[in-house]
């Protein structure tokens, strides 16, 4: 009976990572709240663009859009509670939402990836089959959208509701956000089967992914060796902005990963909140840039964007400018003519 209820009463968790923020919390505020509205900025700034080149009209800039809406989702279900947290005297968080925050970053990270495996998959027609790339991929890219989303959000229901059916007996979280493996650590009952579905959902959801795009860049890498021409390699010189989000994707995946395995309390505090966030941070904000310096029609567009929207700041400046000007004439001149009728 006195089990039961000790089960019951864990309804809220203690996110314990926030205590060494105490005395410099305006300043973790301040540096989050600028990493929040650069991600949004960037994201929404790139998915306008596409949105409104029709140039960019593509199958390709159709998956990097998705690339930058799954980087708003993650990081919008991360920072507004941690900046929330933050103002906040307690670092509680309700089972409820603590659930939802895992269920929204565990399939942001999977979405990530196959989004990632889409767009190697895409790069792959582009290159092996470029003449019948924009038949093929016209065809497919609604359906490889549609995959990248609802498989994630559907695959990841399996794990989530075997840690919904768990009893907390621990509060505490050492984290700043809520993840999976976190919670179940916290369990009161046995949770054998929970860490098996747990580490074969690791395969499922990364194993497909991976061979996807080693298959890709296989037959990438052996289309360019066979047949290398300028042609070829202008088109390799398209993968390079791809090859760098995995390669950040990876680190972040390997950071998280070293992190929940290997002992590093030893670690300053700084170094730790780093190495949590970098997966969740890192790639929604260097994304963007990554291909908005690296494809040039990207590059171009947003440059004429930029000095559009600067020339339409200069003639509203020039403007302002002319019409005080032209008031301060105008109040001249009556004040003159007053003078004069006296």
């Amino acid at each position: 009976m006195l089990l039961n209820m000790n089960f019951s009463e864990v309804t809220y968790f203690y996110l314990s990572d926030y205590n060494e923020m105490e005395g410099f919390k305006p300043l973790y505020f301040c540096i989050f709240l600028i990493i929040y509205i650069t991600i949004v900025a960037e994201n929404v700034v790139l998915i306008g663009l596409v949105y409104s080149e029709k140039n960019l009209h593509e199958p390709m800039y159709f998956l990097l859009c998705n690339l930058a809406v799954n980087g708003l989702y993650g990081s919008t279900a991360l920072l507004p509670a941690v900046l929330s947290n933050l103002l906040s005297h307690s670092y509680e968080i309700s089972l409820p939402f603590c659930q939802t925050q895992i269920y929204a970053l565990h399939t942001y990270a999977i979405t990530e990836f196959t989004i990632l495996a889409a767009m190697s998959y895409d790069r792959y027609v582009a290159i092996c089959y470029p003449l019948l790339y924009h038949s093929i991929m016209s065809q497919r890219v609604v359906k490889l959208i549609a995959f990248t989303w609802l498989y994630p959000m559907l695959a990841f229901v399996i794990v989530l509701i075997f840690t919904l059916r768990l009893r907390f007996c621990g509060r505490t979280i050492d984290k700043v956000y809520c993840m999976n493996y976190s919670l179940v650590k916290l369990a009161c009952t046995d949770t054998s089967l929970v860490n098996i579905v747990g580490l074969l959902s690791v395969v499922l959801y990364t194993l497909p992914q991976i061979i996807m795009i080693c298959y890709s860049y296989a037959h990438i890498l052996r289309i360019c060796v066979l047949s290398f021409s300028k042609s070829k390699l202008k088109a390799l010189r398209t993968c390079t902005p791809h090859l760098i989000a995995i390669t950040n994707y990876s680190i972040g995946c390997f950071f998280e990963i070293a992190q929940s395995r290997f002992n590093i309390s030893h670690l300053p505090y700084q170094i730790k909140l780093f190495l949590s966030l970098y997966c969740l941070i890192f790639p929604p904000i260097l994304n963007p840039l990554i291909y908005g310096l690296s494809i040039q029609i990207i590059r171009t567009r947003l440059f004429r964007l930029f000095r559009r929207k600067s020339g339409q700041v200069n003639n509203v400046a020039k403007r302002a400018v002319v019409m005080v000007h032209s008031k301060c004439v105008l109040h001249g001149a009556r004040r003159t003519d007053a003078s004069g009728n006296t």
